[in-house]
């Protein structure tokens, strides 16, 4: 009886903890990765221009990569990735870098082509790099975001 009713209240007060379904949504307030104390003239939270899709079109191929490596997990790094996208990039899941083709392939199948790339990276020296006779797989393209 007394191991039973202590599991009982146990359960009881449970409850009174359950996850609801905004936990699992992000807060709106804006907390800054890196707090510093910086004057009260400095801009205390993103402007929300950033918010705007057009904005985009307008930043240069550098902005966007920056944007899509250093927002992670943000609408910005979405827009960042649409932009990319429109401007004939493709993300390559198994390598996690941008790929843009430099030639028409020079062979092409069902699984995948093969050729001459243009490749953003991001981890040895921030710039585009050239890749010759690079097979390009289909299986790792990450195609499920829309224009």
């Amino acid at each position: 009886f007394d191991a039973t009713s202590t599991y009982l209240s146990a359960l009881n007060q449970s409850f009174l903890h359950c996850p609801s379904n905004a936990d699992s949504e992000r807060a709106r307030v804006y907390t800054p990765r890196n707090p510093y104390p910086t004057p009260s003239s400095y801009p205390a939270s993103p402007s929300p221009i950033f918010e705007n899709p057009a904005i985009f079109e307008k930043l240069g191929t550098d902005c966007l990569f920056f944007i899509f490596y250093y927002a992670q997990g943000t609408y910005q790094q979405y827009l960042a990735a649409r932009e990319l996208k429109k401007q004939s990039w493709r993300y390559h899941k198994k390598y996690m870098t941008w790929f843009q083709r430099h030639e028409e392939p020079k062979v092409t199948t069902d699984e995948y082509e093969q050729g001459t790339y243009v490749y953003f990276d991001y981890e040895t020296g921030w710039c585009q790099r050239i890749k010759s006779d690079f097979r390009f797989e289909y299986s790792f393209l990450e195609d499920s975001l829309s224009i």
